[in-house]
C-alpha cells in the first residue's frame, strides 16, 4: 500500500479533522527478512519476504534501523520503534511485579510478572494497535481490519476510534458477547465468518483490494501479524531492560500462538545486544496449549497444518510461523505444552497471588512448572512471565 497524500487528515462521521502528521522513525532505513536476510525497501509485506514467499516457505520481515538512540528512561523507548509518538491511549510501561512466594514454591531464584493486562483495553495487543494506527495514518489508510477472537479486535477497535479511523473485526460465532459489545461500542463493524479459515479469506480479499489495512495474519502458510504491529512488541524487552538493569532475567516465558509477541521480545533483546546495553538475549521460551511449535522444533516442516484442541481461544490456530522458530533458536529457548487442567491450576495459583489473568495468560506459569520439572529452567534461574491479558473478559 502506498501513501495517498492524506497524512494530515482523518475522516470521521461528522467531517474531517486535522491531526498530527505521523512519520516513521528517521533511523528506519529498510526491512530485512528474518530468514534469508535479504533487505527490502520500507513498506508493507503482508506475505512476508517476497523471495521466501515465492519459494513456498514464507518468513516475515523486520524493520532495520541505522542506529539506536540512548535508552535511559521510559521516554526514550518510543524512539526505538518504527513509529514513535502519537496517537496513544497510555499503552506500555506495564507493571513488573515480584512474586516471592510463587518463586519459592517453584524453586527458582526469583520470579517477576510483566502484567500486560494493565494496558488500556486489558491486553498486550494494545502495543500492536498503537503501532498499526500510526502506520495507517502515515500511509493514508482509512479502514483497519483484524481477524480476531477477542483481544485484538477490542484493542484495534479502541485505537481506531481514538484516531478517527474505521475498523472492521472479522470473527466467528465463538466470540464472547462481552468482547463483541466492546468492539461495537467503539464504533467498529463486526463480521461473523463461518470459521477461522473464512475469516482470513475475507481479510485477504479486502487487503488485496486496498480497501482494508490488515493488522493480523491472513495468509496460509502463515507469516505472522503486520510487521509494524510486531515491531510494537519490542518495547517489552526495552521496558524489562530499564526496570531490571544489571539483573536481567535468565529466562522469559511467553504464551504463544503464531509467535508475534515471542519474536518481538527476542528482537527487542537482540537490538539491546546490538546497542551494547546487554551481553546476551535471555532464554525465551514458548508456552503453547497443544503441540505445534514443539513438533516443528522436533523436526517437522513449519509450513503445514498442526491440528489440535484447546479451550483457550486466544492461543488457537493450527499454523506455525518461521518467526516463532527464529525467536526460539536465537534465544536458545524451549517449548512447553501444558494441558488445560495444568493451565487452569496455574490461573488459580496466580489469582491467589492477587493476579486474575485470562486463562491463555496462565499458560506461562504452567509452562514454567513443566520446564522446571525438565530442568530446562534451573534452581538459580531468574524468570519473567509475560501475562498477556486480564481475566475479567472471561465469563
Amino acid at each position: 500500500m502506498t501513501k495517498s497524500g492524506h497524512k494530515a487528515m482523518v475522516r470521521q462521521a461528522n467531517g474531517i479533522r486535522p491531526v498530527r502528521v505521523i512519520e516513521p522513525n528517521p533511523s528506519l532505513s529498510g526491512m530485512q527478512c528474518i530468514k534469508c536476510q535479504r533487505t527490502w525497501p520500507i513498506g508493507d509485506y503482508f506475505y512476508g519476504c517476497p523471495a521466501c514467499s515465492a519459494s513456498g516457505a514464507p518468513a516475515s520481515v523486520a524493520p532495520v534501523f541505522d542506529s539506536f538512540p540512548e535508552l535511559k528512561g521510559a521516554g526514550d523507548i518510543a524512539n526505538w520503534l518504527a513509529y514513535p509518538g502519537h496517537p496513544h491511549l497510555g499503552e506500555g510501561n506495564t507493571p513488573l511485579l515480584e512474586l516471592t512466594e510463587t518463586a519459592a514454591k517453584n524453586k527458582i531464584k526469583w520470579l517477576r510478572i510483566k502484567n500486560e493486562g494493565a494496558n488500556p483495553t486489558g491486553s498486550h495487543k494494545d502495543r500492536m494497535s498503537a503501532a498499526i494506527v500510526r502506520r495507517a495514518l502515515d500511509i493514508g489508510a482509512r479502514t483497519l481490519t483484524v481477524a480476531s477472537s477477542g483481544n485484538a479486535g477490542v484493542s484495534l477497535a479502541a485505537f481506531a476510534a481514538h484516531a478517527g479511523l474505521k475498523c472492521v473485526v472479522v470473527t466467528t460465532a465463538a466470540m464472547a458477547s462481552g468482547w463483541r459489545k466492546a468492539i461495537e461500542l467503539h464504533g467498529a463493524e463486526v463480521i461473523v465468518a463461518p470459521n477461522a479459515a473464512a475469516r482470513w479469506e475475507l481479510v485477504s480479499v479486502q487487503a488485496r483490494s486496498g480497501e482494508w489495512y490488515p493488522a493480523s495474519n491472513f495468509t496460509i502458510p502463515a507469516v505472522g501479524s503486520n510487521l509494524f504491529a510486531v515491531d510494537g512488541y519490542r518495547a517489552i524487552a526495552l521496558e524489562l531492560y530499564l526496570a531490571l538493569g544489571a539483573e536481567q532475567p535468565s529466562d522469559i516465558i511467553v504464551p504463544v500462538s503464531r509467535g508475534d509477541l515471542l519474536w518481538g521480545l527476542a528482537k527487542g533483546y537482540a537490538d539491546l545486544v546490538c546497542a551494547g546495553l546487554v551481553r546476551d538475549i535471555p532464554r525465551i521460551h514458548a508456552a503453547e496449549p497443544f503441540p505445534r511449535i514443539a513438533r516443528v522444533m522436533a523436526g517437522e516442516d513449519y509450513v503445514g497444518q498442526f491440528d489440535g484442541q484447546s479451550p483457550f481461544l486466544s492461543l488457537g490456530g493450527t499454523t506455525v510461523t518461521y518467526q516463532a522458530i527464529a525467536a526460539l533458536l536465537s534465544s536458545r529457548g524451549a517449548v512447553a505444552g501444558p494441558s488445560a487442567d495444568q493451565t487452569i491450576a496455574a490461573q488459580l495459583e496466580l489469582a491467589r497471588a492477587g493476579l486474575f489473568v485470562e486463562s491463555s495468560s496462565a499458560v506461562a506459569l504452567a509452562g514454567l512448572k513443566i520446564l522446571r520439572e525438565q530442568s530446562v529452567i534451573t534452581r538459580d534461574a531468574s524468570v519473567v512471565l509475560i501475562l498477556t491479558s486480564h481475566g475479567y473478559k472471561e465469563g
